[in-house]
């Protein structure tokens, strides 16, 4: 282990597929790339297009989150908007359930939202306003839902706030559960990042397989609330997602299952495994027949990259564990090696999968620091990072090539045009004369 690695990060950190710490606090001091909770909590429900978002705290937490996500609507944009309370000083010493309640009150009558949701942050988690309380008083007094979700930062991490998310959403759904199933399924965990849930949605559309309802991405209230009549839950983002696929499991009856729609060999899968759960013989048909004529669209279209791609060294940090095993398995099919792996929230079990299918002597790490990730991308000579914008200027400071696999970006990435696109960009990023210039002035200075 480097020299420079805090004692306390060394049991997060392996090079030979042994059992890491995970889903615990940060190590203080080690500016750790996890957001918080309150974060985890709103980049889940912000795609909700047509509720309303309500940050009750100072304005720096509304201004975190706002528009953050590349997430795509075809209804409603009023998530494109910030709301918030606004609390001042005066307000922390005397409470904020005035704002709160006049800000609500304000929102009713003016939007008329068929959901609000209420975000109490980590100023109002220390003076203790009883937002539950005002919540249920603005229901009764205008009949819409008010759910409260209490996300003070400090309570934990990023991890935390999916969970409160999925406790939300369960509110939401609770009344609306049916014995009564209809064929067809939810898909959990993706976001509509430029647009790809509506690439999969078309591809079950060809398929023949309805979706009931999406969570969260291109959602609206009156199709989400039609989502416990759903017989699947197809979840694509495991570590936002899987909590809440349990209680809908729990509570609703809806099996579920894990899906990854990156790249060639997972996108393919996904689609026969939810097409063996839910399908019929002629859906098989349709399956086989949409992955063979993507997969060879996508093979011809990408082969003019791989003599270039052959032989690279990549690097990922991601958010969730489920993504980085999918980048791992698409970095392969395109010739490159992965050096270091790692994500914010990772489970166990996701890396132990990591370290079956990295190369020998790959780093594997969870939580990690800038520090960290300097360190052995160094080490390993990595010529690319994929990650997210925290990542970024790391990246461009070593000289190394980038590519945004989070929720800033453009470009669709998902479903077989996604491996186009992801493809593509590696290219361009990891072949561009750049990098020579950048690593010969580090070299100078």
């Amino acid at each position: 282990m480097p020299k420079d690695i805090l004692e306390e990060r060394h049991n997060s950190i392996s090079q030979t597929g042994a059992a890491l710490d995970c889903d615990k606090a940060s190590v203080a001091g080690a500016v750790s790339q996890r957001a918080c909770v309150y974060c985890g909590a709103r980049v889940v429900l912000n795609p909700i297009a047509d509720a309303f978002h309500l940050v009750h705290g100072p304005i720096g937490c509304a201004s975190y989150t706002w528009d953050i996500r590349g997430s795509l609507s075809a209804g409603s944009e009023l998530f494109r908007q910030s709301f918030s309370t606004d609390l001042k000083e005066r307000d922390i010493v005397f409470g904020g359930v005035d704002k709160l309640r006049a800000g609500l009150i304000e929102i009713a009558q003016i939007y008329q939202p068929p959901v609000i949701f209420v975000y109490a942050t980590c100023v109002v988690g220390v003076i203790g306003d009883d937002v539950e309380a005002v919540a249920r008083e603005i229901e009764k007094a205008y009949h819409l839902r008010v759910i409260v979700v209490k996300a003070p930062g400090f309570a934990g991490h990023k991890s935390q706030g999916y969970r409160l998310a999925g406790e939300a959403l369960m509110n939401l759904l609770t009344p609306y559960k049916t014995d009564q199933k209809r064929r067809g399924l939810n898909i959990l965990g993706d976001y509509n990042l430029a647009g790809e849930m509506w690439i999969i949605k078309n591809y079950f559309r060809e398929i023949g397989i309805p979706v009931i309802a999406s969570l969260t991405g291109d959602s609206g209230h009156a199709d989400l609330i039609k989502a416990p009549t759903a017989s699947l839950n197809v979840v694509q983002c495991a570590g936002s997602m899987t909590y809440l696929a349990k209680k809908m499991e729990e509570e609703f009856g809806i099996p579920w299952v894990k899906a990854s729609f990156f790249g060639l060999e997972d996108t393919a899968r996904a689609l026969r495994e939810t097409v063996d759960l839910l399908g019929t013989e002629a859906e098989r048909r349709r399956c086989e027949a949409l992955i063979e004529r993507e997969s060879n669209k996508v093979k011809t279209a990408i082969s003019p990259y791989l003599p270039q791609l052959k032989g690279k060294k990549a690097a990922i940090f991601v958010g969730g564990g489920f993504k980085a095993i999918s980048l791992i398995r698409q970095f392969k099919a395109l010739g490159l090696t992965t050096v270091l792996v790692g994500a914010q929230t990772g489970q166990k079990e996701e890396y132990e999968v990591m370290a079956n299918i990295a190369s020998p002597g790959t780093v594997i790490l969870d939580d990690a620091n800038p520090s960290e990730l300097e360190t052995f991308m160094r080490e390993k000579g990595a010529d690319i990072l994929v990650g997210g914008v925290k990542e970024r200027p790391l990246a461009y400071k070593l000289g190394v090539a980038f590519c945004d696999h989070n929720h800033e970006r453009q470009s669709p990435l998902a479903g077989f045009v996604g491996v186009e696109n992801f493809t593509r960009e590696i290219n361009l990023t990891i072949n561009s004369p750049v990098w020579s210039y950048v690593q010969a002035a580090g070299e100078l200075a």
